[in-house]
């Protein structure tokens, strides 16, 4: 019997990209040539497939739980909505990319974790998680 997978949660969404990235420094800074080889860097690939579900469909989670905390309507921060989403988008870009790599190499992880898109990411998901929490 097939089960229909359930919509991750924000608060899992935000977990999940925060956890890759902690996990992606750690690893960045180990020198490995390749991901290959068992122990934590066997771990790298599930923390980016947690990664890249994360971010498929973030921009309508953040719309949506938005929406929900009350206030300004979400058409008064469509501009952050639309960024934030554009964010994601290309994150998952470039975890769709890594993972598409047979080896993942320590340099390659810096590079992602350098990356502008992935940083402005998480810039959105700070701002977002702060201000859901001050809406409590």
């Amino acid at each position: 019997m097939m089960t229909e997978k359930q919509p991750m949660e924000l608060d899992e969404r935000i977990d999940a990209v925060e956890s890759a990235y902690e996990f992606m420094l750690a690893y960045a800074a180990q020198g490995r040539q390749t991901d290959q080889g068992g122990g934590a860097a066997s771990d790298l690939r599930d923390y980016l497939r947690k990664m890249e579900a994360a971010l498929e469909g973030l921009g309508e989670a953040i719309a949506e739980r938005l929406g929900e905390s009350g206030g300004a309507s979400v058409e008064s921060f469509r501009p952050f909505l639309d960024a934030a989403s554009q964010d994601a988008a290309r994150a998952l870009a470039i975890v769709r990319l890594v993972l598409g790599k047979p080896a993942i190499s320590s340099q390659l992880i810096d590079n992602v974790n350098a990356s502008i898109h992935l940083r402005a990411l998480l810039t959105d998901l700070f701002i977002v998680d702060e201000s859901l929490k001050q809406k409590a």
